[in-house]
């Protein structure tokens, strides 16, 4: 019987042939989130607040926090910002408290710049302290070379 060809696939195909490939390939797949991590990873804490701030230099530790930070703002010319959002002083806490979900155990950063007005800031800290936000915390920029070596703790 020279004209009988046996099979042995299902579809009636020779062995060896190409076939379907049943496989996902998910290396590219996982380049491409790594890259979109690395992306994310390094944007993200740019995005937190965009008021130009003048911050003061200490050399204090930073703070640890799990939570986006609520960040009221005042810039040199004493305008204050909730976020990036300009508010009245008379309208802080209650745009806060909103935000807050009426949570004044939450922490708040205050960024004063460097040439406005001590009682500027203070006006805004007592009206944060006055609603019962008691978590408030100034931020400052670390300073460079002798400067921190000058005004270290314990420096002479």
């Amino acid at each position: 019987m020279a004209g009988s060809v046996q099979s042995s696939s299902r579809s009636g195909r020779r062995p060896g042939r190409y076939g379907a490939m049943s496989e996902i390939n998910v290396t590219p797949f996982v380049d491409v989130m790594l890259v979109l991590l690395i992306v994310f990873m390094v944007t993200a804490p740019l995005l937190t607040v965009g008021v130009p701030i003048d911050l003061p230099k200490t050399s204090a530790a930073n703070l640890e926090g799990n939570e986006e930070p609520l960040t009221v703002s005042i810039n040199a010319k004493g305008e204050i910002f909730l976020q990036e959002t300009p508010v009245k002083l008379a309208e802080l806490v209650a745009r806060l408290l909103a935000i807050a979900e009426n949570q004044t155990a939450r922490r708040i950063f205050v960024r004063g710049d460097r040439l406005v007005d001590y009682g500027a800031v203070m006006a805004v800290m007592g009206s944060l302290n006055s609603a019962g936000f008691n978590k408030v915390a100034l931020v400052t920029e670390v300073p460079q070379g002798t400067i921190a070596r000058k005004y270290a703790p314990g420096a002479k």
